[in-house]
């Protein structure tokens, strides 16, 4: 797996085209989200990908939300479906963590509907108390 697949923190390499297509008609989170909000989104955060060395193709995108100090979200996790199980998931997860860990983050967070036994895999847990937490949202 490690030789057919490779990790970057790239924003140059990211297929915006690609990332669209996935986060706008494939995740159920941000379903039907413009291409310009998800091109703002991605200018305004740390970009990751993995891409297929044999065919050069962008397999998975996530991207991070932080002020580089203190905390960061991490978002817009997307597989491609027809790579999905082949460890693609863990080896961007750990490429994240491994990226923003020299910045001695105190906290970073997710939101996940069907994910939790991955992200479990890499120190994610519930809230100890999820009563301090409130969302507001705002459209």
């Amino acid at each position: 797996m490690t030789d057919r697949f490779s990790f970057a923190q790239n924003d140059e390499r990211i297929d915006r085209a690609r990332v669209h297509q996935w986060i706008s008609e494939e995740s159920y989170w941000a379903e039907g989200r413009s291409r310009a909000v998800q091109d703002a989104a991605i200018d305004a955060s740390r970009n990751y990908g993995v891409w297929d060395a044999r065919t050069g193709e962008q397999v998975a995108y996530a991207r991070v939300v932080t002020d580089g100090v203190t905390f960061a979200w991490l978002c817009d996790v997307f597989v491609a479906s027809g790579e999905r199980g082949n460890g693609i998931g863990k080896l961007l997860v750990e490429g994240v963590i491994a990226d923003l860990e020299p910045l001695g983050l105190r906290r970073m967070l997710l939101a996940t509907a069907d994910a939790h036994g991955l992200y479990a895999q890499y120190g994610f847990t519930t809230p100890d108390d999820p009563d301090r937490y409130m969302i507001r949202a705002m459209s």
